[in-house]
């Protein structure tokens, strides 16, 4: 890995691990803590799809760090997972918070209004996620098709979770969490532009 990829990665890393403990703290002195967010808002929508598409995420990630000894994409992988389930938290944790389920019976992207978007798959709940016969495939595969597959499906997964998080930024009303979701599309864009230089240096390509 380049010096300037590994600083990257780790320097993104280490910045949302040391902010998160102030952000989950600053959402209960937040603009919106005199205005708790409603079940059916943007701001528990967001917070409740994004935790399953970030779950994903992690898992994905974890897969593929047990399918190959390429240090490069070990590192993103490892990257990806540490950051999306420390996200994952803090959404849980303002759920609890303002005392709101973590699952609605309204189905996924409801509150970005679509809520009929269609499923690729079996396991795919929102756009962006994998299938679950994808995520079997990952399993299956070790070294640079294990890592060719997985820089695939998680373009794919950043470019569904990048459309998501513009949703929060225009309608969540929480200001915390839109700088969350404002966050979370910088550097999705980014890891979106590395993952293309990871494919073709690999002799692969995003399949969308």
């Amino acid at each position: 890995m380049t010096p300037k990829r590994a600083g990257w990665t780790a320097g993104a890393a280490a910045a949302v691990l040391v902010a998160a403990g102030g952000i989950t703290y600053a959402v209960a002195g937040d603009d919106g803590a005199s205005r708790v967010p409603s079940a059916d808002s943007a701001d528990a929508g967001f917070a409740r799809d994004m935790s399953v598409h970030h779950q994903q995420a992690v898992e994905m990630s974890y897969i593929v760090r047990d399918r190959t000894d390429d240090e490069e994409v070990r590192r993103l992988a490892y990257d990806i997972a540490q950051t999306q389930a420390n996200q994952r938290g803090m959404m849980i944790g303002w759920l609890d918070l303002w005392g709101l389920p973590k699952v609605s019976s309204d189905p996924p992207m409801s509150w970005m209004g679509m809520g009929g978007a269609p499923s690729a798959g079996e396991g795919s709940l929102m756009p962006g996620m994998a299938t679950d016969a994808e995520m079997e495939k990952l399993g299956t595969l070790n070294g640079k098709r294990a890592e060719v597959f997985y820089l695939q499906l998680m373009t794919e997964h950043h470019k569904g979770g990048v459309h998501m998080a513009q949703g929060c930024v225009e309608k969540c009303t929480v200001g915390v969490e839109k700088r969350l979701a404002d966050g979370m599309v910088a550097s999705q864009e980014s890891e979106i532009r590395l993952m293309a230089d990871l494919l073709a240096e690999r002799g692969g390509k995003p399949r969308m």
